[in-house]
């Protein structure tokens, strides 16, 4: 992972109070304020720009951190614990098939517990060559994005 220098990330930080720091201060010369003119307005504008790109620069930037950390912890082919099916019973509960080792326990989640259900004797078959249903739009998002599921095997 790369690192960002703490002086960059700093001066990217203090770039939208530099343009503050740059206006002319008339009381403190003891001077009448001129009026506005139209450089003041393109001067707020640029402020304005470039504070909304350091915002989503740092938006950008925090996505990708947080992918790399997520890729950073442990593999998914060396955990113990696998999902092996899910189902809704209703809003807030839900049937889950959970292999640990050779053995498969059906759980029952609802919003303040979760239950073994039952250990079953003869573990579940799941076929690996079948193909997991994809929702219709998420499906059709991947279509017009170029990544079929076909491309993933």
């Amino acid at each position: 992972m790369k690192k960002v220098p703490g002086s960059l990330l700093g001066l990217a930080l203090a770039l939208p109070f530099s343009v503050l720091a740059a206006e002319p201060v008339a009381a403190a010369a003891g001077a009448v304020a001129a009026p506005a003119v139209s450089s003041g307005v393109g001067g707020q504008l640029t402020q304005l720009v470039f504070g909304l790109l350091l915002v989503l620069g740092l938006i950008f930037f925090l996505a990708w951190l947080l992918r790399r950390v997520q890729q950073a912890g442990p593999a998914g082919k060396g955990q113990v614990i696998e999902l092996i099916g899910s189902r809704a019973l209703g809003p807030r509960d839900r049937l889950m098939l959970v292999q640990v080792g050779s053995e498969q326990i059906l759980l029952g989640l609802s919003p303040g517990s979760i239950t073994a259900l039952h250990v079953l004797k003869e573990p579940v078959q799941v076929p690996s060559t079948a193909v997991q249903a994809t929702p219709e739009f998420a499906r059709r998002l991947m279509e017009l994005m170029g990544k079929d599921q076909k491309d993933k095997k």
